[in-house]
């Protein structure tokens, strides 16, 4: 079923049109995601949808009663705001009514004077002629399934949490089409993955705008996709997407290097002059102008960013070092002796959730925050550039220009002049825009702006925090690209799992109370640790002696089944088993504490290899002890 249709829908902030006479189709239980680069009117299609913005042109057709919330791109305001009155707005015209209720009847706890009882009751007469108290119930309804507690302010919620207050308030409407935009951002990896869940059991159609690979890989079953203000739908998975928009884009270049072809033989026929004339036809002269209007009217794809890092000198070949380091706050412990040796090249992942501590330990490294004990030793020449999630190094009253190079008009990249409006067009900044202010710019060009300026600085150390938000994935790829070959060494915060995946060689992983696991390899490598740990958990929970079985009692005599008896070899093998299976456990759990050490692949294959051969030897006999303890046993227990 059609929940909402666009039909010739044309969007014109100027010229030419950002969507262009496009036909969408919005049916339900669908999870579409919308594609495209930064400022092809990804964010401004979800508006028009949601009618929040007036199509210059076409029509929106909306069925009978459905209903549209949107979640929209930044988390809400830091405010003294109670989230229960937050997302109480989400239901409209109702919501000053339940949110005057709700605020009395906490103030009836204290006060039971009669005008406050009155107030009360003259709440509730409104409510029941409003028929509003369904609405009430739906509220607590959402903030307990999205474990939000109603009397808890804005401002003391984390931007994560916020997020997710956001997501409660556009539930609460029970809307039949829910559109959400970059949901992931401010999301640490736990909180992604249960938006992922949550979404999952969403009944109604879900448009969502994302960059997240894994979450669009996880969630979408339609592409659209806006390309050059064409809109394009592909009813496939995000990886059949890339393949047929690759093949799309192949057979469009071929039409368009034939048609060049078409155009200058005519323009070469046109110019044969006095020679030409008494061959030339008024028929051909108007097709040539027609082949010349269209081709002016192309809309040319836009290219990919050139980022090119500015690299400085050689830092030392130890970087950073903390020995035996403790640091936290009031009665939060980030950090808890902790030794950490980061060298010359190393790649680095902090992963963890929102106010683990990955903030405070590049503060500590960097010497901004002092450890409460312990020692940090910082190398020799170091160059640091420093991507801050918040983008605050960027003036928005100033135009890009100045923000780039200062008032100059031209900048040194790797040691040799350029003009800034050429520096700038290598990050997709066109010449008309360049005297624009920051302000005016979108989340993906103001971090592409960011990378501008970080590049241009040399650098060694390059700290990288949320680095990925609101990119498009065109640009996502290339900044991969340039961290793998970047010679320095990089440390990345990003909740990014595919980005981590492909860039850092090692991660550090916080689990709360200070601990912090080291561990070589990206976030599907530590995922794949712990999902080993959680299985060898509950397999010895499930192993684990158990007391025995009482024996049913049937007219007060014992019955019993008759079976075989443990022979005496068989009752001292029982007792040595589990001192063998400690000692397997623990030559297991030695064997990957080298394997997570930092260095332990950098070394020659004759050196590992014996490591990894003995690992598996001691979880095979482990797991042979485990079966055959649980043979022994049964047999003890039916004797």
């Amino acid at each position: 079923m059609n929940l909402v249709q666009l039909k010739n829908a044309s969007i014109l902030f100027g010229q030419p049109a950002l969507i262009d006479a496009a036909d969408v189709n919005i049916q339900s239980q669908e999870r579409i995601c919308i594609l495209g680069r930064n400022g092809s009117g990804k964010s401004t299609l979800l508006q028009v949808i949601s009618g929040e913005l007036k199509l210059d042109d076409g029509q929106r057709i909306v069925a009978g009663e459905t209903v549209i919330s949107r979640l929209p791109q930044d988390p809400p305001a830091n405010t003294e705001t109670r989230i229960f009155d937050y997302v109480a707005e989400g239901l409209g015209e109702n919501a000053d009514l339940i949110k005057a209720y709700h605020e009395q009847a906490n103030l009836m706890v204290t006060d039971h004077s009669d005008a406050a009882m009155n107030k009360l009751q003259a709440l509730q007469e409104q409510l029941d002629a409003n028929n509003a108290w369904q609405l009430e119930q739906r509220i607590d309804n959402v903030l307990t399934q999205l474990s939000l507690p109603a009397e808890t302010l804005l401002s003391d919620l984390s931007g994560g949490w916020r997020r997710k207050a956001a997501l409660a308030r556009a539930l609460v409407s029970q809307p039949d089409v829910l559109l959400l935009d970059e949901p992931t951002n401010h999301l640490d990896i736990d909180m992604v993955k249960w938006l992922e869940k949550t979404l999952m059991s969403f009944s109604g159609c879900l448009v969502f705008i994302s960059h997240d690979r894994s979450f669009i890989r996880n969630m979408a079953t339609r592409i659209i996709d806006i390309d050059r203000g064409q809109v394009t739908s592909y009813p496939v998975t995000y990886d059949k997407y890339l393949e047929q928009k690759a093949h799309d884009l192949e057979v469009q270049a071929t039409h368009q290097k034939e048609f060049d072809k078409k155009l200058a033989k005519e323009e070469v026929w046109i110019r044969q002059g006095i020679k030409a004339r008494r061959t030339r036809n008024e028929g051909r002269v108007r097709a040539l102008k027609a082949l010349r209007e269209e081709y002016q009217a192309r809309r040319k794809v836009l290219g990919t960013a050139v980022i090119q890092g500015g690299e400085g000198q050689r830092s030392g070949k130890r970087v950073f070092e903390l020995k035996q380091v403790s640091f936290g706050y009031a009665q939060q412990v980030l950090l808890a002796e902790f030794d950490l040796l980061i060298n010359r090249g190393d790649k680095l992942a902090l992963i963890g959730p929102n106010g683990c501590g990955k903030s405070s330990l590049i503060k500590l490294l960097l010497g901004d925050l002092v450890p409460d004990s312990g020692e940090v030793e910082r190398g020799v020449n170091l160059e640091i550039a420093y991507f801050d999630q918040h983008r605050s190094q960027l003036e928005l009253h100033k135009p890009l220009i100045d923000v780039i190079a200062d008032g100059k008009r031209e900048v040194t990249v790797n040691g040799a002049p350029r003009h800034v409006i050429s520096y700038l067009q290598d990050y997709l900044f066109s010449p008309e825009r360049v005297n624009a202010p920051v302000s005016t710019l979108s989340g993906g060009e103001r971090n592409r702006l960011m990378l501008a300026k970080l590049m241009l600085k040399p650098s060694n150390l390059l700290i990288l925090d949320e680095p990925t938000n609101d990119l498009d994935v065109e640009t996502l790829e290339l900044l991969e690209s340039l961290l793998v070959e970047y010679q320095g060494t990089v440390l990345l915060v990003s909740h990014d799992r595919e980005f981590i995946d492909n860039v850092v060689t090692s991660s550090l992983v916080f689990e709360g109370d200070g601990k912090i696991n080291h561990f070589v390899g990206g976030y599907s490598d530590t995922l794949a640790w712990y999902e080993q740990q959680d299985k060898q958990q509950k397999k010895q929970q499930k192993h684990a002696p158990q007391a025995a079985k009482p024996v049913p009692v049937v007219n007060n005599k014992t019955t019993q089944k008759k079976t075989n008896k443990l022979s005496y070899k068989e009752r001292k093998e029982l007792e040595q088993l589990p001192k063998q299976i400690e000692r397997f456990e623990a030559n297991i759990a030695a064997a990957q504490k080298q394997l997570s050490g930092v260095d332990f692949f950098l070394q020659a294959a004759e050196i590992t290899q014996p490591v990894l051969d003995e690992l598996k030897k001691n979880e095979t006999a482990l797991e042979q002890a485990f079966e055959r303890w649980e043979v022994l046993e049964e047999l003890k227990n039916n004797e």
